[in-house]
């Protein structure tokens, strides 16, 4: 979608990321692990906003390790799924890794998320291995993916 507005998120989008994030998974992420993420230098919440509006309509937790980013948690706001909000945090996501001189991307994503793993792939991902019970929650198994930048 074009128009979108990408920045980092604040303290004071907390509420809206939790929202998006409590509404996207079964055992989302909690205020303190995302509170947690703005303190780490090497993490970046990117949010995405509407070409009108100042409220959130997904976003993305990244971390560049050495020449490597790792995609820990991205999602979209229901109403705006489909809409290329995602591909937009990953393609930002990328253009800064690439700056940061990163030659590799890297994720886990549930075996049965079958959207995500269409849109990794769409998105120059392969699978690459899985993580058995992954997911602990459930049990889970988790498809590693990887993308050369």
């Amino acid at each position: 979608m074009s128009g979108l507005r990408l920045r980092r998120m604040t303290e004071s989008d907390l509420d809206r990321v939790l929202e998006i994030s409590n509404a996207a998974f079964r055992h989302p992420w909690s205020r303190d692990l995302f509170a947690r993420e703005l303190g780490h230098e090497w993490s970046v919440v990117t949010l995405a906003l509407p070409p009108d509006g100042d409220i959130a309509v997904g976003f993305l937790v990244s971390w560049i390790v050495h020449d490597e980013l790792h995609i820990l948690n991205i999602a979209t706001a229901t109403d705006w799924r489909r809409r290329g909000v995602a591909a937009a945090l990953l393609a930002e996501a990328f253009a800064r890794a690439r700056d940061s001189r990163c030659t590799l991307a890297t994720l886990e994503v549930r075996r049965t998320n079958e959207g995500a793993l269409f849109l990794y792939e769409a998105e120059g991902f392969r699978r690459v291995g899985i993580r058995p019970r992954y997911y602990q929650e459930e049990g889970e198994d988790a498809v590693v993916m990887v993308k050369d930048l």
